[in-house]
C-alpha cells in the first residue's frame, strides 16, 4: 500500500488558456512547501533544498518548468486529456528549456490508459541514409552538424496526438508560439545553464563561425550574462511554431523548413536531406514488462537501454534481499552499485536498435539473473575488467528531460526526450530557431574500441543507414491491478538508468514517500569507468560508508554536480494524484483548477 506523502498541498490555478497568455510574460515568484520528512532535515544541513509537491484529484503535470507546467496543466483543465497535455508540454520545454526541450531531438513515451496494455512509443532519432560505420574519426568533435540525427520529436508528438489526443493540434502547438514572440522570464536555473554554455571555449572561439547563430539568438539582453528576470524573446522559433501549429508535422519534415534545414546541413557538412526528413517515422513498441516487491515496472523497450537495464537492476536486487540492509548502509550500497555493475556490462554487450540487431531474450529470464547474481561477492567489488568476458578493453554529456503527466481519467504519460549533450550540438538552423540534436554521438563511434573511460565499442551499437543509436532514457510506469501508481522517468545520461532504478528500490523495498525517494541521495556506477559515483553532498552525511566501501575495494569518486532531475506523479488509493518536482534543476509541479469560464 502506498502511504501519502506528508509536505503541504501546492495548488497551480491557471484556468483558461487567454489568461495564462496574459500572465506568462510576469509568472509570480512561488514559495514551494518545506518538505517534513527525516531525510530532507538531514539534507538541509548540507544544503540540499527540498523537492516541490503538489497533490489533485483532477490532473497533475510534472516537468522541468513552471510555465511548461502551467501551460500543461491549461490543457488539462480546458478538457484535454494526460496526451494532450504532454504534447502542450513538450513544445513549451522546446521555448523554456532549450538545453533539453526541443523540437529537433527525439525520446520515448510511454501511454498507460487504466485497464489497457502500456503502450510505448519510439521517436528516437535516426542515423541518416549516408551515413556509415566510419563516418567518424578520431577528433571529431559531436558538436557540429555531422553530429545531428534526424529528429523524430515533432513526427512523434503527432503520432501521439492523432492516437490519443482530444483537442486540436494547433491549440496544443500555439500557446508555445506565443510564448517565444511576447517573450518569458528568464529563471535562475536557464540564467546559469545558458551562461555556462555561452562561457565554453568552444563557442567563445567559434571557429569558422559555426556558432554564429547560436550566439545571435541566445545571446544575454545586457551583452554579457543572463540574469534571473531577464526577458527572453525567440521570434524565429515562433515562426517556426506557428507553421508546426497550422501545417502538423507535415510542416516541420517537409516545406520551407525541412528544406531550410537540409540546405543548412549541406553548407555544414551535415548529412541530412529533405529524403531524411520526409522519410522518419516513429515506431510503436511493445514496452518491457517486470516486476518489483509485487508491483508491474513498464519500461520503454530498445533502443531505450533502460527497458532492459531497469528492470535486470532491480530483479537482482528483489532477489538479493535489498529491502532487509539499511538504506545507506556500505552493504546496501554495495549491492546496488554490483548489480548496476552487471546490467551496464550486458548493455554494452547486447543492446541497440531492435530493427537491426538481435536483442538476446534471456537477458530478464530469472536463470539469467539469478547468473549474474551468483558473481556477486558480498564482500568484495568485482572487477569490471572481469566481466569484460568477450568484450576487448582497449587503454585510450548527460542532458535530456523527463516529464510526467496523468489526468482526471487515469491515463498517463511517461515521456523523456533529449537534444543529446547541452544544447544538443549548438547548431541552430538560421533564421528558423531551431536547436539541434548531436544524437549521432550515442551511436560506438569507433568499431572495437571499449575503454576504461567508459567508451563502448561493440557491434550492436554500430552507425548504420537508418539505425537508432541506443539510449539510457528509461520513462518509466509502475502499475498494479491494471492501473498506473507511478509515472517515473529522469534526465542524465548514462546516469538515468540508475537514478529511476533508486527511486523504485526507495518508493517500493524501503517504503520512502516519493518525495523522499526522490530527495534522496543518488549512486552511478556504469560499468567503466570502475568506480561508484556518489552526488556532492552523500560524504557529507554518511561519512562512515564511503569510508567502509573503499575499505571494501571500490574506487569512489565525489561528483561535483547532481544526478539527474527526476519529475514524477504518484497515484494515492484514494485517487489523489502527488506531484513531485525534483530540486535538482529547479522543476516544477501543477495542477489544473476547474473553473467556469469568465463571460465575455
Amino acid at each position: 500500500m502506498f502511504k501519502p506523502c506528508r509536505p503541504d498541498v501546492r495548488w497551480f490555478s491557471c484556468s483558461h488558456v487567454r489568461r495564462l497568455f496574459l500572465a506568462i510574460l510576469i509568472p509570480a515568484l512561488i514559495a514551494w512547501p518545506q518538505s517534513t520528512t527525516t531525510w530532507a532535515a538531514d539534507a538541509q544541513r548540507v544544503g540540499q533544498p527540498p523537492v516541490k509537491v503538489s497533490k489533485s484529484t483532477e490532473g497533475m503535470v510534472v516537468c522541468e518548468t513552471e510555465i511548461a507546467a502551467e501551460i500543461g496543466a491549461a490543457v488539462l483543465a480546458e478538457g484535454g486529456n494526460a496526451v494532450d497535455a504532454a504534447v502542450a508540454v513538450a513544445f513549451a520545454l522546446a521555448v523554456t528549456w532549450p538545453e533539453a526541450g526541443n523540437i529537433a531531438g527525439g525520446g520515448f513515451m510511454l501511454v498507460s490508459e487504466p485497464n489497457k496494455p502500456v503502450e510505448g512509443l519510439d521517436y528516437r532519432e535516426v542515423a541518416p541514409a549516408n551515413a556509415t560505420v566510419d563516418t567518424y574519426q578520431q577528433g571529431d568533435t559531436r558538436f557540429q552538424a555531422k553530429a545531428v540525427g534526424v529528429p523524430g520529436t515533432v513526427r512523434g508528438l503527432a503520432v501521439a496526438h492523432e492516437k490519443y489526443g482530444k483537442l486540436p493540434w494547433a491549440e496544443l502547438v500555439k500557446p508555445s508560439a506565443v510564448l517565444a514572440r511576447n517573450g518569458f522570464i528568464v529563471d535562475g536555473d536557464l540564467a546559469a545553464s545558458l551562461n555556462y554554455v555561452l562561457s565554453r571555449s568552444t563557442i567563445r572561439k567559434n571557429t569558422g563561425g559555426r556558432y554564429n547563430e547560436f550566439k545571435r539568438v541566445y545571446a544575454p539582453p545586457d551583452g554579457d550574462k543572463w540574469h534571473a528576470g531577464d526577458v527572453m524573446v525567440l521570434p524565429d522559433l515562433a515562426d517556426t511554431l506557428d507553421i508546426i501549429a497550422d501545417e502538423g508535422a507535415d510542416g516541420f519534415y517537409q516545406g520551407v523548413i525541412a528544406a531550410d534545414l537540409a540546405k543548412m546541413m549541406a553548407e555544414a557538412g551535415g548529412l541530412i536531406t529533405t529524403a531524411d526528413l520526409k522519410n522518419y517515422t516513429p515506431r510503436w513498441r511493445d514496452p518491457i514488462r517486470g516486476s518489483f516487491y509485487g508491483y508491474e515496472v513498464i519500461t520503454m523497450s530498445p533502443p531505450s537501454s533502460g527497458g532492459i537495464c531497469v528492470p535486470q537492476i532491480l530483479g537482482m536486487l528483489e532477489r538479493l534481499e535489498i529491502h532487509k540492509f539499511a538504506r545507506w548502509s556500505p552493504q546496501a550500497v554495495h549491492l546496488i552499485a554490483e548489480s548496476m555493475r552487471r546490467s551496464f556490462r550486458d548493455r554494452a554487450r547486447y543492446l541497440g536498435d531492435p530493427d537491426f540487431v538481435d536483442i538476446p531474450q534471456h537477458l530478464l529470464e530469472p536463470s539469467h539473473l539469478q547468473k549474474l547474481i551468483s558473481t556477486i561477492d558480498p564482500q568484495r567489488p568485482t572487477s569490471s575488467h572481469a566481466l569484460a568476458g568477450d568484450i576487448t578493453i582497449t587503454k585510450e554529456s548527460p542532458d535530456t528531460t523527463h516529464f510526467s503527466v496523468i489526468d482526471a481519467d487515469g491515463l498517463a504519460v511517461s515521456n523523456t526526450y533529449t537534444l543529446e549533450a547541452i544544447y544538443g550540438s549548438r547548431v541552430i538552423v538560421p533564421g528558423r530557431g531551431i536547436l539541434l540534436n548531436n544524437e549521432m554521438g550515442d551511436f560506438n563511434w569507433f568499431p572495437g574500441i571499449t575503454n576504461e573511460a567508459g567508451r563502448i565499442g561493440t557491434d550492436a551499437n554500430l552507425i548504420a543507414p537508418g539505425k537508432r543509436m541506443l539510449s539510457s532514457m528509461s520513462p518509466t510506469i509502475v502499475r498494479r491491478d491494471g492501473q498506473t501508481v507511478m509515472c517515473i522517468g529522469s534526465p542524465g545520461g548514462r546516469t538515468i538508468i540508475n537514478t529511476v532504478s533508486q527511486i523504485l528500490v526507495n518508493r517500493l523495498a524501503y517504503g520512502f514517500s516519493l518525495a523522499e525517494s526522490i530527495e534522496a541521495p543518488r549512486i552511478h556506477h556504469q560499468w567503466f569507468p570502475d568506480r561508484i559515483q556518489f552526488e556532492p553532498y552523500f560524504e557529507s552525511l554518511y561519512p562512515t560508508t564511503v569510508k567502509s566501501l573503499e575499505d571494501m575495494g571500490h574506487t569512489i569518486r565525489i561528483h561535483r554536480t547532481t544526478q539527474g532531475s527526476a519529475n514524477c506523479i504518484e497515484v494515492l488509493e484514494d485517487g489523489t494524484l502527488v506531484g513531485v518536482a525534483d530540486w535538482r534543476r529547479g522543476a516544477a509541479a501543477a495542477a489544473p483548477v476547474l473553473t467556469a469560464t469568465p463571460s465575455e
